[in-house]
């Protein structure tokens, strides 16, 4: 299992808890007391297995794995970025933003292919524009990852408009990942 802290593979539904088919992208309701294998931990969500199918469980739901929600960091009052600042600040936060089925963040996998920063007439706000793909353009999670990643962009401070675009050129390979990334996933 990949995971940034000490998080238990096995663990029995607390509660019944919506969740995500992967890599189909459907909403199905998981039961309480069925057995889930936690398979990674990233991001603010959890990939488990039940009965041999893979699903994407989110942050909010985390006491029905037993576990406690990820508590986010609130900033004790707004201060005035730079457009620069705040892009620094996209780049990190996409960051946390991860495919169910691989261990990496969509930044390292190579798929944000353009991210514009630009200020809004009201001042002192941004809206952002990313451009990304997905490994395979047929992948059900492409709607769920594009969501996550325009829902934590939004959650910036200094962001009040984000617009997600999935684009399928050029195609992605491999070869856009960074190396950390094909170290990670054992392609060096």
């Amino acid at each position: 299992m990949t995971t940034a802290t000490s998080i238990p593979d096995k663990v029995v539904l607390t509660r019944d808890v919506e969740a995500t088919v992967v890599p189909v992208g459907t909403k199905v309701q998981l039961l309480a007391g069925e057995t889930a294998y936690i398979t990674q931990a990233l991001g603010g969500t959890y990939t488990v297995v039940v009965n041999g199918n893979m699903f994407r469980v989110d942050n909010r739901d985390a006491d029905a794995l037993g576990l406690s929600a990820s508590a986010k960091a609130t900033p004790a009052s707004v201060k005035p970025q730079t457009r620069e600042e705040v892009e620094k600040e996209v780049w990190n936060t996409l960051k946390t933003c991860y495919d169910p089925e691989i261990p990496v963040n969509i930044v390292d996998l190579g798929l944000v292919y353009d991210c514009q920063v630009s200020p809004l007439a009201s001042g002192g706000t941004y809206k952002v524009d990313i451009k990304m793909t997905l490994t395979a353009p047929g992948c059900g999670m492409g709607p769920v990852i594009q969501q996550d990643a325009q829902n934590k962009v939004l959650g910036l401070e200094n962001v009040d408009e984000v617009n997600v675009e999935l684009v399928w050129d050029p195609p992605w390979s491999q070869h856009m990942m960074t190396e950390a990334a094909r170290l990670e996933l054992g392609l060096m």
